[in-house]
């Protein structure tokens, strides 16, 4: 399923660790604070507990969601959606 991780978290050092998480389960950076990927549904669940266990509950936000590539795919991505400092051509082939 096409997951993606959106956060903004206060401090370095936690945000370095969900940073691990969403590599770890092989989510792709496409721009700063967001990650992108195709996991199956068991590693969704890891990913939400882990970050849930990592993060602080009052000061941070993170949102983690599914889409269908259908969805992904009339989502409206304005301007550079993708930073291309984070995304390769082969990336973005994945998903569109």
């Amino acid at each position: 399923m096409i997951t993606w991780v959106i956060y903004d978290i206060v401090s370095n050092k936690t945000r370095n660790k969900v940073i691990r998480v969403c590599k770890d389960a092989g989510l792709h950076r496409v721009q700063k604070s967001v990650f992108l990927g195709d996991i199956v549904e068991n590693v969704f669940d890891e990913i939400q507990i882990k970050i849930k266990d990592i993060i602080n509950l009052n000061t941070d936000s993170v949102y983690v969601f599914t889409m269908t590539k259908k969805e992904l795919q009339m989502a409206g991505l304005i301007g550079q959606a993708f930073d291309k400092k984070y995304v390769t051509n082969e990336i973005i082939a994945k998903f569109f």
